[in-house]
């Protein structure tokens, strides 16, 4: 062995430059929603609320649970449960990415869930809970308190039904 070692640099694969987009989709979403978040947490005690409109509210609300706080009167153990469902979900998406970086809306809809995952398993390690304050009602209707991460989430899974569709549509 000579005292002389070489290190090849290597570019990154086109897989990883092309996913490269999504993961900075991924990034803002994330940072949003932590901005968000750390100004709710900044100017509002639990429970305080301000009215914007007829129809919607900014509110400080605690979700130790899951969507719709599903799970949320457990005893604590859905903390890390969920959390390591978002890790999990994201090591997922980010092999997903890299194997599906040509097809736009499929990747743009993981983008979007994994920055909003990637935020709700910060809020759980970080306080025990996901800071939701988007709350919007008509009426008696009474519409669950959610977040950026929540909204990025479900505008994902709404582009991955779409990109369902158009897949199956293509192969008839």
């Amino acid at each position: 062995m000579s005292a002389k070692t070489s290190f090849k640099k290597t570019a990154p694969t086109g897989s990883t430059r092309a996913m490269l987009p999504w993961l900075v989709l991924a990034v803002i979403l994330l940072m949003a929603d932590q901005f968000t978040k750390v100004l709710i947490l900044g100017y509002y005690q639990l429970g305080d609320a301000t009215y914007i409109n007829s129809f919607f509210n900014v509110v400080r609300v605690h979700n130790t649970g899951a969507a719709f706080s599903f799970l949320a009167s457990e005893s604590g153990w859905q903390r890390w449960f969920f959390t390591g469902i978002g890790i999990a979900a994201a090591v997922f998406i980010t092999w997903m990415l890299k194997s599906h970086p040509g097809q736009k809306l499929f990747s743009f809809a993981m983008a979007c869930i994994l920055g909003g995952a990637l935020g709700n398993v910060i809020d759980r390690t970080m306080h025990g809970y996901v800071v939701d304050f988007l709350d919007f009602h008509y009426g008696n209707w009474h519409f669950p308190a959610f977040n950026v991460a929540d909204a990025a989430i479900t505008v994902g899974a709404i582009c991955l039904i779409l990109d369902e569709l158009q897949r199956v549509r293509r192969s008839k």
